[in-house]
């Protein structure tokens, strides 16, 4: 476990808000008022400049959803590097591989399969676009579920679970679940990305590059930032509705840079939500709206979403 986890994970067994500064009460102030307005179970974790964290309602058992597609990029560009394949490596689809009946743009590109496609083009799919056939078939020929979970935990990533792929989750929808993180443990994850080096260059520009250019989501972590300058690299993750009718979960992990060479690591997870889809997707807006607003001390944004 990296200092930084261990040393925030410690405060975390009676403590559902915190921070590592008493600037930070404001910010939580704001987040709580935001999440107490909605019916979901929504919980936070902000690290600023590397140094300052606020959490709120910060537990491991938020459903991750797409977003650990994210970690999968990391565990697949580290079997890259010990191998030594490139990312222009070259992969074999089948048509069988292609499966019917859950969200795949590759699939629907071409959907007779037998077709060759790369590494790289295949987590362009799935970090951009959060292709799930893409997800699988790298999960098959690369690093599967097992090896991810074990290297993520290599990195001091402990109160999190990659347990299931997407055709599992598809298939058992009580394994949407499964997939699990605490808020804190993905922004610490995402720090851990932006600050250290964790393989060969060439796959960790990559992979920031292409977060950088993720297509999905732009109702969430992005929608406030429009126009301000910052730079966002972001992974979401959006769960069908479970038994009760409650959608199990929106959520949406990123970095930003500012322009004023401040940086945050942001992490939103929203479970459970008895709110309408573009109304849980606001509360991640709403959410990123405070942040950018509390570190930059700016007031509020053009066209910054609201909460009902």
């Amino acid at each position: 476990m990296t200092r930084l986890s261990a040393t925030i994970l410690s405060f975390l067994a009676c403590i559902s808000i915190q921070t590592t500064a008493q600037t930070g009460k404001e910010l939580q102030r704001q987040l709580a008022n935001i999440v107490s307005r909605n019916e979901a179970h929504t919980g936070v974790a902000v690290i600023i400049n590397g140094e300052d964290t606020v959490t709120l309602n910060n537990n491991g058992n938020y459903p991750m959803m797409s977003v650990f597609k994210f970690h999968q990029a990391l565990a697949t560009a580290r079997f890259m590097h010990d191998n030594n394949m490139p990312l222009s490596t070259t992969i074999h689809i089948s048509k069988t591989e292609l499966h019917e009946n859950t969200y795949s743009p590759l699939r629907d590109k071409h959907p007779d399969g037998n077709i060759d496609m790369t590494v790289a083009e295949l987590l362009t799919y799935t970090l951009q676009q959060s292709d799930n056939n893409a997800c699988d078939i790298l999960f098959s020929r690369i690093a599967g579920t097992e090896y991810a979970d074990r290297y993520i935990r290599s990195l001091g990533i402990n109160d999190f679970a990659i347990a299931a792929t997407e055709k599992q989750m598809h298939d058992s929808l009580p394994l949407c679940y499964a997939n699990r993180t605490s808020p804190l443990e993905a922004a610490i994850l995402l720090e851990t990305f932006v600050t250290k080096p964790l393989f060969d260059e060439s796959y960790q520009d990559f992979i920031k590059k292409t977060m950088i250019e993720c297509k999905t989501g732009a109702d969430r972590l992005a929608a406030p930032l429009a126009g301000t300058g910052a730079i966002i690299g972001h992974k979401t993750g959006s769960g069908d509705k479970n038994s009760k009718g409650q959608i199990i979960a929106t959520n949406d992990i990123g970095f930003v840079f500012l322009p004023d060479g401040q940086r945050y690591s942001i992490a939103v997870f929203v479970k459970d939500s008895e709110e309408d889809a573009e109304d849980t997707a606001r509360i991640i807006a709403d959410i990123s709206a405070a942040v950018y607003r509390y570190i930059t001390g700016k007031g509020k944004l053009p066209d910054a979403p609201q909460s009902n």
